[in-house]
């Protein structure tokens, strides 16, 4: 493993390639700490909370994080994922985006540039409604994320937000072409792996609160790498089909037969099940937090919102899981 470590800085290009993304990174990590302007930082952390276990939560984790603190880049890439999404959809029933695809190169290109015209469009929306959850964020609560909140406060959030997301999806480009390939998905698992030492740390106070016994470590270990073992095995798993190819003459010359194989993934859907099921999950929760305090729809939250001793472990598990799923999915498309 190290050797194989080593050579990569060995060679020239691949080097240069590493570094390059490691410094993307490094980039994309100093975005995530650059607050947006108007909001009030302690307030959103205190108002966040009742948001752990919502869609706002798994939202969260997927951009490392910048959502609960309201930074420029509390969109991440999720709007041009949302675009691409919309693309692929379309390109199988819009005749003309059907055409383009089929072009090869050229077509792809443009593609890519209808798909960036609205992630515009789509982080715009975003931005105004997220500019509409922090100013509603606290209010039951007695706490003003957003004192001055109005026409300018909308104003800049949308300007700032976009902006974040548009470089972020220039960060992303720029990592797939001059880096070591695969850009998007590198930073969503930069996010996941952002949240998970985080996890470990209150896991470890846990512990030492006397919240967690030994054997329950323990358990939580060994779950945990079965868990490892089993999306590593159905990540690599293929399935292999069969072909025979028959005697042929060319010329003179007799060739014999051969058998080979075509190798089909058994999991070719990669980590989009585990984020509709996650989101299915607690979706009810999350439209439970619109109604009233009083109203007989909390119910829900006050269930999801019950906390065990095993949960801060549970949550390292979870950003664990969803990182290994996220590159396992990555891996197979």
């Amino acid at each position: 493993m190290l050797e194989k470590l080593r050579n990569i800085f060995q060679v020239p290009e691949l080097r240069r390639r590493v570094l390059f993304t490691l410094a993307m990174f490094i980039v994309y990590r100093m975005g995530e700490h650059l607050p947006t302007p108007g909001v009030n930082a302690q307030a959103l952390t205190s108002a966040f909370r009742s948001q752990a276990n919502t869609l706002f939560g798994l939202y969260d984790m997927f951009v490392g994080g910048a959502f609960s603190r309201a930074t420029v880049f509390a969109l991440g890439i999720m709007p041009y994922i949302s675009a691409s999404i919309i693309f692929q959809l379309l390109g199988a029933v819009v005749p003309s985006l059907e055409k383009l695809r089929k072009e090869g190169e050229e077509g792809q290109k443009k593609i890519t540039q209808y798909t960036r015209y609205a992630t515009v469009i789509l982080a715009l929306v975003q931005s105004y409604a997220y500019a509409m959850f922090l100013e509603s964020l606290g209010r039951s609560q007695g706490l003003a994320v957003v004192p001055d909140a109005g026409a300018l406060f909308f104003i800049s959030t949308m300007i700032t937000q976009t902006a974040g997301t548009i470089f972020v999806m220039w960060l992303g480009e720029k990592i797939t072409e001059f880096g070591i390939g695969n850009g998007i998905s590198l930073i969503i698992f930069v996010n996941i792996l952002g949240g998970l030492p985080n996890s470990v740390m209150q896991a470890i106070d846990s512990f030492r609160a006397g919240n967690l016994a030994v054997l329950t470590i323990v358990v939580l270990v060994a779950v945990l790498v079965a868990l490892i073992a089993a999306v590593v095995l159905m990540t690599q798993a293929v399935r292999k089909i069969p072909v025979q190819y028959p005697n042929r003459t060319v010329g003179r010359k007799q060739f014999a037969g051969q058998s080979t194989h075509i190798p089909l993934r058994v999991n070719t859907a990669g980590v989009i099940p585990i984020i509709f099921a996650s989101s299915i999950m607690i979706l009810p929760a999350t439209l439970a937090g619109f109604f009233p305090v009083d109203h007989p729809a909390q119910t829900v939250v006050l269930v999801q919102s019950q906390r065990s001793a095993l949960q801060p472990a549970l949550r390292g598990d979870h950003h664990l899981l969803h990182l290994l799923l996220h590159r396992g999915g990555a891996e197979s498309q």
